[in-house]
């Protein structure tokens, strides 16, 4: 290309598309690293040019713009590929969890619509199985390695034309599907376009303050999108990530490659801040790079987040949202977690979500949709240019969630004076004893402040005099020992009576999803399979 028409160049995508994102930087930062994976080093340029490859090797196998593609990985240099090859082809990307079992994933790639899977190695077998029941997918793509009747990625990089492709990409073209979690219920498909998807990631450029030196440790999956809100603003300013396998959370390996790479950022939910903590021998790293611990995905328990402030400094950063948010909804930035040394009330913070990020509107609202006063519980409602669409194939969900513009969120909160958000549960986990509301939440908190507790869960499970029970799920500490008796008297200390855990249960770990959030919903299962009350 001559110099004199790099301007030009500049404008061959549409503006507000991650297309003239992906192109701007290979050409403005050509050479500079743009992803890290193991011994693997691309650089922004090097970066479309893979990209590129991909989209020629899906239209010559007759995937149109618009089609979807299921990519079912962990986390690889591979998975970007295809995720470039989306925001430039014009493709619907569509990332499964391989943490699925057999029957959940022939339901969510039939659900998905999906033409074509890209299929990393420990899933393959799991595919081949299926590919009777999910007829229709036509392509077959394998990461890391060749796989029999499916096509390499390396073949394809190798094999197919990295030059420009002719496809008109618009803002409001659909890019991204994103499916809930599942913890209440069957996955649904949160349908996102370039445009508020790339909304989203301006929001958290500007409220996380990343510059083009800085370097992402990516260690939450991309098949979630708090793990992939995280990535692209540093690639949207020409920074850096370093991928991580992710196949499960290695708390050595992640020290080691925040001081390998002097990393500068790093994304965790608060299990894994639990089991980093946990390590004796973090001082022995050298983590002094480290500008900001953002952690999200699950409520972080004071007591929790205390010690790592305690260990890591003022570091510590806050995102709150939802899969059918964006997810951006509110932010704690790191100077609000300097409070550790003030007054019991200017704490407080510390158990809040933040403030509405810029460019979101928060409500909190009663069962009348009356907006309520501060410091009154109510529903959280958003309205943002960066929540989704509306549910994939799903018009009578889409219309119960957003109502006149606003997505009704399920979660209970409450505000202050000052406009700090706090959660105080989903409205699925609260519990009605006794005719009494009780947050599980308040209980969790109190938990995790017993010297032997791990890690806790509240839930409510059946009983004849209640109605509902106030029981909770615990995970001691390592060598800790404490008596079902001992911890409810201690959560009488600090709870009025009818919060208070009426039964203890002991258990080695609590199930989790790929995003390390509790399942409360596996938990009460055994308790509620029999009954009408919905889990």
């Amino acid at each position: 290309m001559k110099e004199k028409l790099m301007l030009k160049e500049l404008c061959r995508y549409n503006i507000g598309t991650f297309a003239d994102i992906v192109y701007r930087n290979a050409l403005l930062h050509a050479d500079r690293e743009a992803f890290v994976y193991g011994s693997q080093r691309i650089t922004f340029a090097q970066f479309n040019a893979r990209v590129n490859s991909v989209i020629h090797a899906l239209r010559a196998a007759k995937v149109k713009k618009g089609d979807v593609i299921g990519i079912l990985s962990w986390n690889c240099l591979e998975y970007v590929d295809v995720y470039g090859a989306a925001m430039k082809g014009g493709f619907i990307a569509s990332p499964f969890s391989p943490r699925l079992n057999k029957e959940e994933l022939e339901y969510i790639i039939n659900y998905s619509k999906a033409n074509t899977l890209f299929v990393g190695p420990e899933l393959v077998e799991t595919v081949n199985d299926l590919r009777s029941r999910i007829p229709t997918v036509k392509n077959y793509f394998s990461f890391e390695g060749s796989a029999p009747n499916m096509v390499a990625h390396e073949k394809v990089l190798k094999t197919n034309p990295s030059d420009e492709p002719s496809v008109d990409v618009q803002r409001d073209d659909p890019y991204l599907i994103f499916y809930t979690s599942g913890t209440t219920g069957v996955p649904r498909g949160a349908l996102y376009t370039h445009r508020r998807k790339l909304e989203n990631t301006r929001i958290k450029a500007l409220e996380i303050g990343v510059r083009p030196e800085d370097k992402h440790i990516m260690v939450l999956p991309f098949f979630h999108i708090g793990g992939d809100s995280q990535v692209w603003p540093f690639f949207y300013v020409g920074g850096c990530n370093v991928i991580m396998p992710q196949r499960s959370f290695d708390p050595v390996a992640t020290l080691q490659i925040i001081q390998d790479e002097k990393a500068t950022d790093i994304q965790i939910v608060p299990t894994q801040l639990v089991v980093m903590l946990a390590q004796k021998n973090v001082e022995q790293y050298d983590l002094s790079s480290i500008k900001r611990i953002y952690y999200a995905a699950s409520p972080m328990p004071v007591a929790l987040l205390r010690q790592g402030l305690e260990k890591f400094g003022p570091v510590f950063s806050q995102g709150y949202g939802q899969t059918e948010s964006g997810p951006q909804i509110c932010a704690l930035p790191p100077e609000a977690h300097e409070v550790l040394d003030k007054a019991e009330k200017e704490q407080e913070v510390l158990s809040s979500c933040g403030q509405p990020s810029i460019g979101v509107h928060v409500r909190i609202i009663d069962e009348k949709n009356n907006d309520v006063p501060a410091r009154t519980v109510g529903e959280i409602i958003v309205q943002s240019d960066s929540t989704m669409v509306e549910y994939w194939q799903k018009p009578q969900d889409t219309a119960e969630a957003v109502v006149d513009g606003w997505l009704h969120t399920g979660d209970l909160a409450y505000y202050d004076e000052k406009g700090f958000i706090y959660i105080v549960d989903r409205k699925k986990d609260m519990i009605v004893s006794g005719g009494e509301n009780v947050y599980p939440r308040e209980i969790e908190e109190a938990l995790y402040r017993h010297p032997a507790i791990a890690e806790a869960a509240v839930i409510g499970v059946p009983d004849p005099k209640w109605v509902e029970r106030v029981h909770a799920v615990v995970v001691l500490k390592e060598g800790a020992e404490a008596t079902k008796e001992e911890i409810i008297a201690y959560c009488k200390e600090q709870m009025a009576s009818f919060k208070t855990p009426k039964s203890v249960e002991f258990v080695e770990s609590l199930p989790k999803n790929p995003q390390g959030k509790i399942l409360k919903r596996t938990l009460r299962e055994r308790y509620w399979k029999d009954s009408q009350r919905g889990v």
